[in-house]
């Protein structure tokens, strides 16, 4: 049957034309967008969890700064500790060089006193950020410090925070306010420093500090006796000992942030890989797509054409 007021063919080819325009302009989206998945709508699964991995190496992305933020503290303390390990060796050979008969005591003191000098500016300018590890002069001790490490999400979608932690007492060199929080302002029985241990509270040693009623400052005058200054040198190898300590475990800190820090942004490409998996669109696959679905459409266009001449064609029935 063939009507002029129902164009069945015409009706089934708008339709395909329809369907074969809304093919190409979701594939033209995809192609100018670079995603396959863009909204809730396109895929709501694969959606959800693009954006929680986005929104996860975001906050990795604050990780790595905070690690940033806090080898900078380390490398600075580590520099200082560094520094004064050198320091307290060169007072260490000055006090063995004091031992030899004849020597000027008190020529080698003023030395000492500017290596002292040395350590206190060394202690003092090892701040970053505002932040002290090695030198304090507030009643309460500095504590221990915390540097964000990593950011976590469980398998029930909890989320945690976790932090490298560092005891500045292991580090603190001076401590104006309270002298036996600091390694050098701290005192030393010398006695307790041998094996077997002598007479203890016989000679008892602090590096840097006033003289108090129970310690002495190391300190060289022209009456120190040679069993003073092998006190003294006892205690200065002592500390040192404790500087080097100190100094492996800010080195040990160090090379660990260095890993996590490796770690975290091999986890944010490996994140970025994962999400663009489900989410990007293929390129090559989509421009094939457009091509194909571009000779559709002419096709489709020209089925249209050809019926809606159908209608003129009956129009020719009734001319003379």
């Amino acid at each position: 049957m063939t009507s002029i007021m129902t164009n069945t063919a015409a009706m089934a080819a708008l339709q395909t034309l329809r369907s074969i325009n809304t093919d190409m302009a979701e594939v033209q989206d995809r192609i100018s967008s670079g995603y396959r998945v863009q909204t809730a709508a396109d895929n709501a699964a694969y959606w959800s969890i693009a954006t929680t991995m986005r929104s996860d190496n975001a906050a990795l992305s604050t990780v790595e700064d905070a690690l940033g933020l806090g080898a900078a503290k380390i490398d600075t303390a580590y520099a200082a500790m560094n520094s004064s390990i050198d320091v307290v060796s060169e007072i260490k050979r000055k006090l063995v060089a004091a031992r030899e008969p004849g020597v000027d005591k008190l020529k080698i003191d003023k030395e000492i006193t500017e290596l002292k000098n040395q350590l206190l500016a060394a202690a003092q300018s090892a701040s970053f950020s505002s932040e002290n590890w090695l030198y304090n002069a507030n009643a309460a001790s500095v504590g221990t410090k915390s540097i964000v490490a990593s950011f976590n999400r469980d398998a029930n979608g909890n989320v945690s925070v976790t932090t490298l932690d560092f005891d500045t007492a292991q580090s603190m060199l001076i401590d104006t306010a309270n002298a036996s929080r600091g390694l050098l302002t701290r005192s030393y029985d010398a006695a307790l420093l041998t094996s077997p241990a002598g007479t203890t509270g016989v000679r008892i040693f602090h590096l840097i500090g006033p003289t108090t009623g129970t310690s002495d400052e190391i300190k060289l005058t022209s009456s120190t006796t040679d069993a003073e200054m092998d006190d003294m040198i006892r205690v200065v190898d002592h500390i040192l000992g404790q500087l080097t300590d100190a100094g492996s475990t800010l080195g040990a800190i160090t090379k660990r942030i260095d890993m996590q820090e490796s770690f975290i942004a091999n986890l944010m490409d490996t994140i970025d890989k994962g999400v663009g998996r489900l989410v990007d669109a293929d390129m090559n696959e989509e421009s094939t797509r457009l091509k194909a679905l571009q000779t559709q459409q002419q096709l489709g266009i020209q089925a249209l054409s050809i019926a809606n001449t159908n209608s003129e064609n009956i129009l020719r029935l009734f001319q003379q």
